[in-house]
């Protein structure tokens, strides 16, 4: 990493009494910034500490001259130092007089976008966050260097401080042949972006500090125009600028829908709810936590999307080692609390390292799927090869962004949710017996079925049923005996009924699917069938909210492949004549 910093340039604009500790401080080449004020100390500012370069203080004199050696001051209390990075910023009274300056040392560092390099090639617009300091401009500084010498493309800087090129009507070299357009007042870069675009024939337009709800509008309109975007707002994480109307319009904008009760329910969610209003301006974003460590939003959309929703995104978290490799984590959120077995108490993501995908072959070959961890990794190497249904188990694990759950030790407690002693007694009624035991042996519940009312814990009847039935519900009253009914006898509403007995169901949660709770004799066809429904409904269906089609099944098979779209909450049809009779998949 190579830094250029001009800094005797700085220097020379100081009175001899500041400049002179500076010379010799041995934290010299880590100075963030010197701090002027009247009447008080001037201040040197570094990483970790702020030290006194004087005892004297500050006098209009000092003021002076420094005022008398750099540029203009503009409409934003800016000036430079020609042909550098400094800024110089004014503090003025009530009258408009300086009385206080902050100079800060600009920095062009050449190689900080290592880290991100893969994602500026890929020609997205790109939107850096982060809090002041931590190296928001000069990563835009090198980005437009890389974009304009390494990849040849044509990019123009709308720079409203010259703080991105330098002072003066010559830009830095650390842009490389990138252009640069300067502002003449801060209230007007949504214009200069604009004739920018019109005038320059840019392919690439790199902005600083978006503020205002104009300057989001530009972005907007450059970004459909098909010229990619690089810039910086305000705020640390996306949360930010989501809270931030001025600046919402840059992550697609946030607005209240009302939905219908049936959507509601199948959301476990409020009739009204916040939802994303248009594609983002920007399609990756990168939070700048520290110098070296970033976090990642490959796709804004998603993230967005899943924030309103109440759940934490996947993204991704980029450092650089001490030999200077870039490691690459994923960060994955922690499980809820509601599934017994996972520890989300503490609130911490759970990270772990992005592996490289190895082709697969196969009818799967075209879906986007991630091998099983290597033997040793998460499994034990005794334990290869691993099944079929264990590798798709993985898959839907990893899309829910939940750990696998032990079967083992998955009911610690003796007492249910109510304080009964499990097992769990259920008296069921008008529902198939070996559908419940299935669903039992499969999820492996705390749940015992008895034919006696009298010894049950609840009653487990279908809806249709009760209604017609006054005597069950006249003896289940008489016996304080808790009546659950569900609407229909399908694996999906059993599943769905005795995890809400056992307290473990949460509206807000997706279900983890277990595909044996779906195929009847478990052979592979089966198997492979189901697969596919599932692979089809959580890489196409949910997250782009389009149709599928899946490959045609026998009658039996696509009654199965039915009952899992509905464990999704999802409707599907079947069309076209024997034998090739198959599923269509409808998004919610």
């Amino acid at each position: 990493m190579q830094i250029t910093d001009d800094l005797n340039r700085l220097l020379d604009i100081v009175p001899d009494e500041i400049r002179q500790p500076l010379e010799q401080h041995p934290q010299r080449n880590n100075l963030i910034e010197i701090v002027m004020d009247l009447g008080r100390q001037p201040e040197a500012r570094f990483p970790s500490l702020a030290e006194p370069l004087s005892q004297t203080p500050i006098s209009k004199a000092h003021l002076n001259y420094c005022i008398e050696r750099v540029g203009h001051f503009g409409g934003d209390n800016r000036a430079g130092i020609e042909q550098t990075l400094h800024r110089i910023s004014a503090l003025r009274n009530r009258s408009g007089e300086i009385i206080g300056l902050t100079l800060r040392v600009g920095r062009a560092v050449f190689g900080t976008i290592g880290i991100i390099r893969d994602l500026v090639e890929t020609g997205q617009s790109i939107l850096m966050l982060g809090r002041p300091g931590v190296g928001k401009t000069t990563a835009l500084r090198e980005i437009a260097r890389v974009l304009a010498d390494d990849l040849e493309k044509r990019v123009v800087i709308i720079d409203t401080s010259n703080e991105i090129a330098g002072d003066g009507d010559i830009p830095h070299p650390a842009i490389g042949r990138a252009r640069r357009m300067q502002v003449s007042r801060p209230e007007l870069q949504h214009q200069v972006m604009i004739e920018a675009v019109e005038n320059h024939m840019p392919q690439v337009i790199v902005i600083d500090e978006i503020g205002t709800e104009l300057e989001a509008l530009a972005a907007r309109t450059i970004a459909e125009r098909g010229v990619q975007l690089v810039g910086t707002a305000h705020g640390n994480r996306l949360e930010n600028l989501m809270k931030n109307p001025t600046l919402a319009d840059l992550i697609g904008g946030i607005q209240a829908v009302t939905l219908g009760d049936d959507e509601a329910r199948r959301r476990g969610s409020q009739k009204t709810v916040l939802e994303r209003k248009a594609p983002p301006t920007f399609e990756i974003a990168v939070e700048m936590l520290e110098r070296q460590r970033w976090v990642i939003h490959e796709r804004v959309a998603d993230s967005i999307d899943t924030l309103l929703r109440g759940r934490e995104p996947h993204q991704q978290i980029r450092s650089v080692s001490e030999t200077g490799e870039v490691i690459i984590e994923r960060e994955s959120p922690a499980p809820p609390a509601r599934f017994p077995g996972m520890a989300a108490s503490s609130g911490q993501a759970a990270v772990s390292p992005i592996r490289p995908v190895t082709p697969i072959s196969g009818w799967r070959s075209a879906g986007k799927m991630v091998p099983m961890p290597a033997p040793g990794e998460n499994f034990p190497a005794k334990s290869a090869p691993v099944s079929e249904t264990r590798y798709f188990e993985q898959l839907l694990e990893e899309s829910l962004a939940i750990e696998p759950v032990a079967q083992a030790g998955r009911f610690s407690q003796n007492v249910g949710p109510n304080g009964e002693d499990l097992p769990l007694h259920v008296y069921p009624y008008g529902i198939a017996r070996h559908q419940l035991e299935q669903v039992i042996s499969t999820l492996n519940l705390p749940v015992l079925l008895t034919k006696d009312i009298e010894s049950a814990d609840v009653v487990l009847a279908l809806r249709s049923n009760v209604r017609n039935q006054s005597k069950l519900r006249h003896l289940a009253k008489t016996r304080q005996v808790p009546l659950h009914t569900i609407k229909a006898g399908t694996i999906p509403h059993v599943a769905r009924a005795l995890r809400r007995l056992l307290d473990m169901d949460d509206p807000g949660t997706p279900e983890v699917a277990d595909l044996a709770l779906f195929a009847r004799s478990g052979s592979s066809d089966e198997l492979e069938a189901l697969e596919e429904t599932r692979l089809a409904v959580e890489q196409i269906v949910i997250p782009k909210g389009q149709p599928v089609e899946l490959l045609p099944r026998s009658p039996n098979v696509r009654k199965m492949q039915h009952e899992l779209v509905e464990h999704y909450h999802l409707k599907s049809h079947s069309f076209g004549e024997e034998p090739n009779r198959r599923l269509r998949i409808y998004p919610a």
